[in-house]
């Protein structure tokens, strides 16, 4: 029941923002098809909230990979010390978690290499 809810509430965390944004953008889409028909001026936070949303998917960068790949190797390290923290209760944990941590930390170090290697492109 425990790990129903850790899992579920995980879960609700990254799908309960992206259900809001998506009603929103219906909400403007609807407002904005409305102010069509009746051949009014769209409003000014129609315009503000389109513009923002355009705004917020940025390109690639090299910066942005070095940013993600810094975060994904800090979970790496983080789950590797939890592995360090629970051999003091139990000794049979702490290898798998090293395990376990690897798969972020792998991905924190390509995001990394992909930084360097894409640096000089912008």
């Amino acid at each position: 029941m425990i790990l129903l809810i850790i899992f579920g509430s995980i879960t609700a965390m990254v799908i309960a923002p992206m259900y809001f944004r998506s009603q929103e953008r219906q909400r403007m889409m609807e407002m904005m098809r409305i102010s069509i028909e009746k051949g009014e001026p769209m409003p000014e936070n129609v315009t503000e909230a389109i513009s923002r949303t355009a705004r917020a998917r940025l390109p690639p960068s090299p910066q942005r990979d070095l940013r993600t790949g810094i975060i994904w190797l800090g979970v790496g390290v983080g789950l590797a010390a939890m592995g360090v923290a629970l051999n003091y209760d139990d000794p049979d944990a702490t290898w798998p978690m090293i395990g376990i941590a690897c798969f972020p930390a792998f991905i924190g170090i390509a995001f990394i290499v992909m930084y360097f290697l894409n640096r000089g492109r912008d």
